[in-house]
């Protein structure tokens, strides 16, 4: 489930190069979907902040799909709605990602960190293991890394206080590549630390490093973008869940 009190973006890395959300936002906005009608510009949404508050029965909910909840043009105190709409509905677990760790890091201690809500940095590479430290210093119960899309090898990564690790690759128009090896790297450091690890998708069924993995077949009930075996293995692994 996605809930979107934000809607729009601005670029701050590589990462962002091929946004997913600056396409569908375009898109919205020309069928003339009202939350749109800035396009990509970023938009507060207070009449969405009551969505979750009707959903009777449990969801994981992925916070800002179209949206950084942490950009500059956000104010605290929205932020600090969101959260509270976010801890006084503990039957959902909330993940939220950010690009914008430095943010994050500034308004932490203003937050109410309920432990149904996941708090995430997004990573494309090496050097952006940076924003990692920010999540890391935050009191958020389950802290996890977006890496994806990977697009350079990420030799060194912190995981001191890390509950989970995503891993995919681009996909969509001008997709870039993703290596095998940039992979298993994170999944041996992962395994080593016996933190969670989730591979989500090669992106692109050329960058799959095998051509046979089943999984690129859309019509397997485990199909993703590419294919999602690593070394013939499906790896979706999660933490517990937190909520009611």
């Amino acid at each position: 489930m996605t809930w979107n009190p934000v809607t729009g973006c601005s670029k701050v890395s590589q990462g962002c190069k091929h946004c997913y959300a600056e396409r569908m936002a375009k898109r919205l906005q020309r069928m003339g979907v009202w939350q749109y009608r800035n396009g990509f510009k970023v938009t507060l949404a207070p009449d969405a902040l009551s969505e979750p508050t009707r959903w009777r029965e449990p969801r994981v909910v992925f916070v800002n799909s179209m949206s950084d909840l942490f950009h500059e043009r956000v104010p605290l105190n929205y932020i600090q709605q969101v959260f509270t709409v976010m801890a006084s509905t503990p039957r959902h677990t909330y993940q939220v990602l950010t690009k914008r760790a430095e943010r994050l890091a500034e308004v932490a201690s203003n937050l109410n960190w309920a432990p149904n809500i996941w708090m995430g940095v997004s990573v494309e590479d090496q050097q952006h293991t940076k924003r990692i430290p920010f999540l890391q210093a935050t009191s958020a119960h389950v802290r996890f890394l977006s890496i994806e899309p990977l697009i350079g090898p990420i030799t060194a990564l912190p995981l001191a206080g890390i509950d989970w690790v995503i891993v995919g690759g681009e996909s969509g128009p001008r997709a870039r590549p993703m290596q095998k090896d940039w992979v298993e790297r994170i999944r041996s450091s992962c395994q080593r630390k016996g933190i969670p690890f989730f591979f989500k998708q090669w992106g692109k069924p050329h960058f799959n490093a095998d051509p046979a993995d089943p999984t690129i077949d859309k019509s397997h009930p485990m199909h993703a973008k590419g294919g999602c075996q690593l070394d013939g293995v499906v790896y979706r692994q999660v933490p517990i869940l937190t909520g009611a």
